[in-house]
């Protein structure tokens, strides 16, 4: 009997691809509900700068294209147009306060999502390739893998800092599926965020949808996954 549950069957079936070879997994809002401390951290910027705090809520909305474009949208709070149009100076300065803070604390609430350390552990233990492919630029992101214990489960790890181009570009996706020879077509991308379906669907793989994350306040069913799971659990059968 195959590991995989049936729609991740019926998926690769009706493409003569048997099974998948590889589960690429975003990271924010995905596999960790990362906005207490991304929140905590950009309130202080925000305080150290004389501004009004944001808090969780509208932080949630502003994060999945990486920490610079987070920045930008809290010193705009969330108007995307004047944070593209902001001095490049000007969110250096704020990022000098935001980034020693969040690397500092980085780990203090963030919590690993219902289903998600069991399903990594039963797929590492079945030998299934799985890569990160997440916007979070890399010196972030290596302290939280090393945090959690998680850097044995991937075979690959691209952060948003390693190539000129993040999702929603399929750049990442596509350089993650060469570290592990993979083609894209028998990879399955998860994430919560259209970033993340759009990069995913580019690329040609198979994109399914958690709808507990941060899609900037928006349904993740308007993307159009191929298949939406409530836990990461779903996607085989034997948890």
């Amino acid at each position: 009997m195959s590991i995989w549950s049936e729609p991740v069957q019926t998926y690769f079936s009706a493409r003569e691809n048997t099974v998948p070879q590889a589960l690429l997994f975003d990271l924010d809002g995905t596999l960790i509900d990362s906005v207490p401390d991304l929140a905590a951290a950009i309130d202080q910027m925000l305080v150290q700068l004389g501004r009004p705090v944001a808090g969780q809520p509208l932080v949630a909305e502003w994060v999945g294209n990486g920490a610079d474009m987070l920045v930008r949208r809290a010193l705009c709070y969330g108007n995307d147009m004047q944070a593209q149009a902001l001095d490049a100076a000007e969110v250096a300065a704020a990022r000098a306060l935001f980034d020693p803070f969040y690397l500092e604390h980085l780990n203090d609430a963030t919590g690993v999502y219902p289903g998600v350390e069991k399903t990594l552990t039963i797929l590492a233990v079945l030998g299934i390739r799985m890569a990160l492919v997440t916007n979070k630029p890399r010196v972030f992101t290596d302290v939280l893998l090393d945090a959690l214990g998680w850097r044995p489960y991937f075979d690959a790890v691209v952060c948003g800092d390693d190539l000129p181009q993040r999702k929603p570009d399929p750049a990442q996706i596509l350089h993650a599926c060469e570290l592990m020879a993979v083609e894209p077509q028998q990879a399955i991308m998860v994430g919560d965020s259209r970033n993340d379906m759009y990069a995913g669907k580019a690329a040609g793989c198979m994109t399914v949808a958690v709808p507990y994350g941060y899609n900037h306040g928006e349904n993740i069913a308007t993307c159009q996954p191929n298949l939406i799971i409530h836990s990461l659990a779903d996607l085989i059968r034997h948890v």
